[in-house]
């Protein structure tokens, strides 16, 4: 038989597959954590209370579960509007970033943010 022949009969070396890592998936008990460390700049302790905005337990418990969802879908910064105030956070460090009143936030114009929490409740 002739060489070439021969050498065309091997099989072909196969390519080269890159392994591909996911990203692990957070359990519930880090969900859950995190919705516990919701932490407020100096700076937005400042304008809370220049601003005489005063927001109860609850409805930081709420901001912060509200986060952490916006958080599980790729959202880093989010403006987060509610009745009595709209809020800057960072969900990337579930942190309240700034405040200000809702009527002073409608003159505004929002940078920076690539998601938006409404709260009317």
């Amino acid at each position: 038989m002739e060489p070439r022949i021969h050498q065309m009969h091997q099989p072909l070396p196969l390519p080269k597959t890159k392994k591909v890592q996911h990203e692990p998936t957070q359990s519930f008990r880090d969900v859950f954590q995190d919705t516990k460390d919701l932490q407020v700049s100096k700076h937005a302790q400042q304008r809370l209370q220049e601003r005489n905005i005063s927001i109860d337990d609850s409805k930081w418990q709420m901001i912060s579960r509200k986060m952490t969802e916006a958080r599980s879908k790729g959202i880093t910064d989010s403006l987060v509007v509610m009745k009595e105030a709209a809020l800057v956070v960072s969900t990337k460090n579930h942190t309240v970033v700034t405040a200000m009143g809702r009527e002073e936030s409608r003159s505004h114009i929002f940078t920076n943010i690539n998601g938006t929490i409404i709260m009317d409740e």
